[in-house]
């Protein structure tokens, strides 16, 4: 890309942030006349009116607008290429603050924190692990892994590993009760809840079909770890991610039912942090970090695809 051309719309896409070209002028260190020529240069080599202007007001034609978010793009691209190429010239220091969901903190960060430690030893790292969801920017933190779908947010976000979740019970519960051999079968059991005592869950078979099942059950509790143990003393079944029940699930304390379907989710594990021009290095390298350490098929699915199918004595269908 020329460097005037790159120029015109670094000038054009300021002068539509600013809302003037007087506005622009000063953000930019530059004379009015000059903002003024390199948008005229702008839209003579474009061959289309990008601005409608007058003396009081701008006022974006459609083609303008068009391009207005064409160029947004290509800029934050620019300027996140810069950022990252800067970063690594920049040594990580200085206080990070990291929230993360308390089960998932506590088996996947928190034993990994010793090795970043060691690699950044100038980065002071304080981590908050709790289940509910903390306001990043208000309450400060620089980072937030969120193990959720995410919604249109001002935050930034960065997918660290897919979120693969399974239905499961203990060797114990199936013996007691048969063996669910399709999620409608679900139908007869107590299936244990996140909060109400019924709740939808939607499956895909291993041709891709989508179905819903209407669950529930006799106990309902809004905390992952106690959903884990009751399943693991027998009580129910229960929908958990693997990152959770893997070791579980190769010892053989849970069962893994429905081989083959897949939850139909758009959950995964995110890092979200605040939107910025040029995101500090303390931040960059913990993102890396989790990143490598997790990646789109993380440690524990590896783990949990091991896992043994153990012969479930007792009834073997519902």
């Amino acid at each position: 890309m020329a460097d005037s051309s790159f120029q015109q719309m670094t000038v054009f896409a300021r002068v539509v942030g600013a809302g003037s070209l007087s506005a622009a002028a000063r953000e930019l260190g530059l004379s009015p006349a000059l903002i003024s020529r390199n948008l005229a240069a702008l839209e003579a080599r474009l061959g289309v009116r990008l601005i409608n202007r007058t003396t009081r007001s701008l006022h974006l034609t459609d083609e303008g607008a068009s391009y207005y978010e064409a160029c947004s793009r290509l800029l934050a691209e620019v300027d996140e290429a810069d950022a990252a190429v800067a970063a690594g010239r920049v040594e990580a220091q200085g206080v990070l603050r990291v929230a993360l969901p308390a089960s998932f903190g506590h088996l996947h960060v928190a034993p990994r924190i010793p090795a970043f430690a060691a690699q950044y030893p100038k980065v002071r790292l304080a981590l908050s692990l709790s289940d509910r969801s903390v306001n990043v920017i208000e309450e400060g933190f620089d980072i937030a892994v969120r193990i959720a779908e995410l919604e249109d947010s001002s935050l930034a976000a960065r997918k660290l590993a897919p979120n693969r979740r399974v239905v499961c019970a203990s060797p114990d519960y199936l013996a007691r009760h048969g063996t669910p051999r399709l999620p409608e079968d679900l139908i007869h059991h107590n299936v244990l809840t996140t909060s109400d005592f019924a709740m939808s869950w939607d499956f895909k078979d291993p041709r891709g079909k989508p179905s819903t099942v209407r669950v529930g059950g006799r106990h309902a509790c809004d905390n992952w770890e106690v959903l884990r143990e009751w399943a693991l003393a027998g009580l129910g079944i229960a929908l958990k991610s693997t990152w959770d029940v893997y070791q579980h699930l190769q010892d053989g304390s849970l069962v893994e039912l429905f081989p083959g379907y897949a939850f139909h989710s758009d959950v995964a594990i995110y890092a979200v942090y605040p939107h910025r021009r040029h995101l500090p290095a303390k931040t960059r390298v913990f993102i890396e970090f989790l990143a490598a350490l997790f990646g789109p098929e993380p440690y524990w699915d590896r783990a949990a695809a091991r896992s043994p199918k153990p012969r479930i004595k007792g009834r073997a269908a519902v």
